[in-house]
């Protein structure tokens, strides 16, 4: 009874923000919900379309949603963004925000289809090509992390060190286990700091903001669809201006982990794939090669098992620093690779 009412609160609560729109739904349904996000799907007028609650901020929101307005309006393919009665892309409703999309029909691209694979990273090239120039709105809060790697790599590796100390009296297998790997982590996080000293990082990254593209920061099965011969890119609340490589390297991470190991010829392949739609300059592709080599996904692993007391089984720290040290000899196959 209490999901019952609780769905017919949300449908309520979308019919009147929807009045910030001019319209009254013809028939809608929840989609999806989960905390304050939520998405409803209607009909108007023959029209189907999208709208979303949001869970951040108005500033945080506002560079967001303009970021897809203009990826939209410089030939991307994202969802429309359809705007209110007075104009504005994000409405206030009772002390909440709302965005209303166009709906796209088509169909998940599943990335472990080399085929589908192949037409998602073109689509996320489109979309990082055509947001570079974007400007954000007067109150929007800029997100960027260009010219931070260095200090978040520092960072990182500093907290690796201390949790070695404090695992190293703790008995349980899966703190011994973290101890037993945390050296070989940190001379990895040692190489690729070097290694990024010596890029050109710091020169790639030393323009204004508007030069740069904007990176998605959760590209993946789901936030990304086909329809009419396109690949349309879905969900940007985390985007942020930075290098195209932070994209890639999540999605070269993934792509490893799920096939079975760290591959020189499927990475080159994926770039290739990428590069259909951007081409990358030689020293974009070394910084990716860099980023590559720091120890992301073994940090990824265990930070919850510092920083939030969760349980994390040894098996799957072990696995984690396995396929860390298993990626040096292939990285240095890529270019940038003999820096490290």
């Amino acid at each position: 009874m209490m999901e019952r009412q609780n769905t017919d609160q949300l449908t309520q609560l979308a019919q009147k923000a929807l009045k910030c729109y001019g319209i009254t739904p013809e028939e809608i349904g929840i989609i999806h919900s989960k905390g304050l996000k939520t998405l409803w799907k209607f009909s108007c007028e023959g029209m189907d379309m999208c709208l979303k609650r949001l869970r951040h901020s108005k500033e945080k929101a506002l560079f967001s949603v303009h970021a897809q307005i203009h990826i939209k309006q410089s030939g991307g393919s994202v969802p429309d963004v359809i705007l209110s009665q007075s104009g504005s892309a994000v409405t206030e409703h009772d002390g909440q925000l709302f965005v209303l999309y166009g709906w796209i029909d088509g169909r998940d691209l599943n990335f472990d289809n080399p085929d589908d694979l192949a037409l998602a990273l073109e689509g996320l090239a489109g979309v990082h090509k055509a947001s570079v120039g974007y400007k954000p709105p007067e109150g929007a809060r800029v997100s960027s992390k260009l010219g931070k790697w260095p200090a978040q790599y520092r960072s990182m590796r500093t907290r690796l060190a201390e949790w070695k100390e404090l695992a190293r009296p703790k008995q349980q297998p899966n703190y011994q286990c973290f101890v037993k790997h945390a050296d070989r982590m940190i001379d990895i996080a040692d190489r690729a700091m070097e290694a990024m000293n010596s890029s050109s990082y710091a020169a790639l990254t030393d323009e204004e903001y508007s030069s740069y593209p904007l990176c998605h920061q959760d590209y993946g099965r789901g936030n990304v669809l086909w329809s009419d011969g396109k690949a349309y890119v879905l969900d940007f609340d985390g985007v942020t201006y930075d290098l195209v490589a932070r994209d890639l390297r999540k999605i070269i991470g993934k792509q490893m982990e799920d096939g079975g190991g760290w591959n020189g010829a499927r990475i080159t392949e994926i770039i290739k794939w990428y590069e259909t739609g951007n081409k990358l300059t030689g020293e974009e592709k070394e910084v990716l090669t860099v980023d590559l080599m720091f120890p992301h996904w073994f940090f990824a692993e265990v930070k919850d098992l510092f920083k939030k007391n969760k349980p994390v089984p040894a098996g799957k720290i072990e696995r984690a620093a396995r396929f860390e040290g298993a990626k040096i000899p292939v990285l240095k196959g890529l270019p940038g690779g003999g820096r490290l």
